[in-house]
């Protein structure tokens, strides 16, 4: 747990020089304002959050695992964003370029040069997608996961964000974006649409396609844009109307603000972390009156109002402790407490009324902070000061907590209960700690969006979905 102390100066004015006979009267000298509380523990929380991507990544392969200090696989989405992590070491000076150039050119030349094909066994991927999860050692595929377009996608982030943010004549510099050109030309997204013009969720070789598309409103909003922006296997541009169509049933006002409903906040961040759409708005969202980033505003709000209400009654819910995603759960049992049966989940994608058994996600609350800070930075001082003792660690916040649970059970397969706080998770999740780091810095310089702004490939799939206003003008 951090000190508070440490985040708490003197400030005002010191005295600069000496008054002494025959001298000018001595300057008065403002010392550099210390920031705020809330502001040292969110960059304190950055940084923490940073070195669990630098610290746990693969430096030969740049692969990341899923989880950490659990033994763990790979995860290409975690590698995404541990892709994206390496600038924003750079910019805050917790490495140097250098270091960064190399971690991030070591992980395209693994993907570039990965194996691929239908094989069962023996490759990292297909047509240019990857699989969910890869062993860290072979760099192949997981036991019998799913190659998934997700997944591929949020990799592709990383790649893309990285290609444009490597701009200088080094040679390793040119090498990167070469490679994540080949990644990302790589890619046959019309392949992935058995039932089209949607895209399946994955495909196995035992198997073939998942019977689920990606037909609502979700975290898919930048596969779709990279579907559509792709220089050699692109979607036909009506498939985002086709998609977008369907929103209409995902349009909610129940905890607040009108808005695109999707019950965990993964859904409205994870597409945000490298897509700016501030001020930028396609057909449907420009019927609304407001834009992508404005709804998952008001999808922070509403989890919040959610807390509030409470309809749960689940110990802590209020307008400071509230967040709820996709993440760890003690386990997948009932029991009593308080005289009411409680259901209680493992690793789920949890919401308002979705799954919701009392456990917080502090990724939830804190992967907002860019839509609404003033909501997020009251959570994140919260979180620290009733539960930092247990729940703020090494690599910063924990993934999940449940202070309802509060009796050791025998079926709690995940974390342990502390007692006078309930029960915490021992892990880290990099798909959670990345939109941490990746939001805290769109929030404090804009750096991914701005960078962003600038690719090539997004901005054709922008355009072809019809989006236009803004920065994209």
């Amino acid at each position: 747990m951090i000190d508070r102390r440490h985040f708490l100066g003197t400030g005002g004015l010191v005295l600069a020089g000496v008054a002494s006979a025959g001298l000018a009267a001595p300057r008065r000298v403002r010392r550099p304002a210390r920031p705020a509380p809330q502001e040292a523990l969110i960059g304190d929380l950055q940084e923490r959050t940073f070195r669990y991507f630098w610290d746990t990544t693969d430096p030969a392969t740049g692969l990341a695992p899923d989880r950490w200090p659990t033994p763990s696989f790979a995860s290409i989405a975690a590698t995404g964003f541990a892709l994206t992590a390496y600038p924003i070491g750079v910019v805050n000076r917790w490495i140097s370029r250098d270091q960064a150039r190399t971690r991030t050119l070591a992980t395209l030349r693994f993907f570039a040069n990965a194996p691929q094909g239908p094989a069962p066994s023996g490759t990292a991927g297909h047509k240019g997608f990857f699989y969910h999860f890869l062993d860290m050692q072979s760099g192949t595929r997981f036991r019998q996961t799913e190659l998934s377009t997700i997944d591929t996608a949020l990799l592709l982030g990383g790649v893309l964000f990285a290609q444009s943010w490597f701009d200088s004549d080094h040679p390793d510099e040119a090498q990167i974006r070469s490679l994540a050109e080949q990644i990302y030309a790589a890619v046959d997204w019309t392949w992935f649409t058995p039932r089209a013009p949607f895209v399946s969720m994955g495909w196995h070789p035992e198997r073939g396609y998942i019977p689920s598309d990606w037909d609502i409103y979700n975290e898919s909003l930048m596969m779709y844009l990279l579907a559509l922006g792709s220089p050699t296997h692109p979607l036909p541009a009506e498939t985002w109307t086709a998609w977008t169509d369907r929103f209409a049933a995902s349009w909610s006002d129940r905890w607040g603000e009108p808005h695109l409903a999707f019950p965990p906040l993964f859904g409205h961040q994870y597409s945000q972390t490298w897509v700016d759409f501030r001020g930028i708005r396609d057909r449907f969202i420009a019927t609304k009156g407001l834009d992508y980033f404005e709804n998952s505003r008001r999808a922070t709000h509403a989890q919040r109002a959610y807390a509030i209400a409470n309809p749960g009654k689940f110990a802590a819910y209020g307008p400071e402790i509230w967040g709820l995603t996709a993440c760890d759960g003690p386990g997948d049992f009932k029991t009593r407490i308080d005289e009411v049966e409680r259901s209680f989940f493992s690793y789920s994608a949890r919401g308002p009324g979705d799954r919701d058994d009392g456990t917080i996600a502090p990724t939830a609350a804190l992967g907002s902070i860019a839509f609404a800070p003033e909501i997020v930075l009251p959570a994140a001082d919260a979180l620290h000061t009733r539960y930092g003792s247990a729940i703020y660690q090494r690599y910063g916040f924990i993934d999940s907590f449940n202070p309802t649970l509060t009796v050791a059970r025998p079926e709690i397969h995940q974390g342990r209960v502390e007692p006078g706080i309930g029960w915490i998770d021992r892990d880290y999740i990099g798909i959670d700690q990345g939109p941490i780091v990746a939001m805290i810095e769109n929030r404090r310089t804009g750096l991914i969006w701005r960078t962003m702004h600038k690719n090539p490939h997004l901005r054709r799939g922008l355009k072809r979905a019809g989006f236009s206003g803004g920065w994209l003008a």
